[in-house]
């Protein structure tokens, strides 16, 4: 049997604050794997939401969920960096702002988002 590098998925736990994403992300520049940043894709929805006026500056947030589907989040390593992207464009830059700090954890509070990006994640891991 052969093991291809896209069959291994690394996942590392840890008390906050201990350096697991610094690691993660370093070991997945080393090896060319894909780091796959969960709150990226928070914030990746976030700014959707925001460009879209599903969520409105003072938090509200309508309809979001209809229009989830449009929604397809990737990520890809560019010149030994993680890149985030949003529907074939990318957004890192984006969703660092401090208009989506401010706003992510409303959208992440909610449990449709919440599923949503769940099933993303498991589209991101190994080939079946």
């Amino acid at each position: 049997m052969t093991i291809l590098s896209h069959d291994i998925i690394i996942a590392i736990d840890g008390y906050a604050s201990s350096g697991k994403s610094t690691l993660a992300k370093d070991l997945a520049a080393e090896l060319q794997y894909r780091y796959i940043d969960t709150g990226a894709m928070y914030r990746a929805v976030t700014l959707f939401a925001l460009r879209h006026h599903y969520l409105q500056p003072d938090g509200t947030i309508n309809n979001l969920n209809e229009h989830l589907p449009e929604i397809h989040i990737d990520f890809r390593l560019i010149n030994g960096k993680n890149h985030t992207f949003l529907n074939e464009k990318s957004v890192e830059t984006e969703i660092r702002s401090m208009e989506i700090s401010n706003l992510v954890s409303t959208v992440s509070s909610l449990d449709y988002v919440r599923a949503f990006l769940v099933e993303q994640q498991r589209t991101l891991g190994p080939s079946k």
